[in-house]
């Protein structure tokens, strides 16, 4: 199953963000521990793409949605015009640091990175492209 959601990337729509999603993968039996991990994805890629992409500005971002019900699995693909970044690119941070010794940033897309089975990034046509698959049985 493929869907499609167009919304202005303001941290305000998150809810309908996941709203959308879990419509989307309700038909699965998905495990509460998998759920939050997809909403916590979910989350920090949007709320980047809403505080960073077009920053002092707003603009929307396409997600694309595939479920496979065989092999039990959820695609995002976020699309967004704004600024040109690939998080990939950053550095791990240190995990084994305390809080206080880490540099700041990173952590969200560590966690992203860690939560997902699959993630790339593209900038294709003046596009950010960012797509993560995560099986949804685990």
């Amino acid at each position: 199953m493929k869907e499609e959601l167009v919304i202005e990337a303001v941290i305000d729509n998150l809810d309908e963000v996941n709203l959308f999603v879990h419509k989307s993968i309700e038909q699965f039996e998905v495990s509460k521990r998998t759920l939050m991990q997809l909403d916590l994805v979910v989350e920090e890629i949007f709320v980047n793409i809403a505080s960073y992409a077009y920053s002092p500005n707003t603009g929307s971002v396409k997600i694309l949605l595939q479920t496979d019900m065989e092999h039990l699995y959820i695609s995002l693909t976020f699309i967004d015009s704004g600024v040109p970044y690939n998080p990939l690119e950053q550095s791990d941070p240190n995990v084994n640091l305390s809080a206080e010794e880490r540099d700041i940033g990173g952590l969200g897309i560590f966690l992203t990175k860690n939560l997902v089975d699959d993630i790339s990034y593209q900038h294709i046509n003046g596009q950010n492209v960012l797509k993560f698959t995560k099986r949804l049985n685990d």
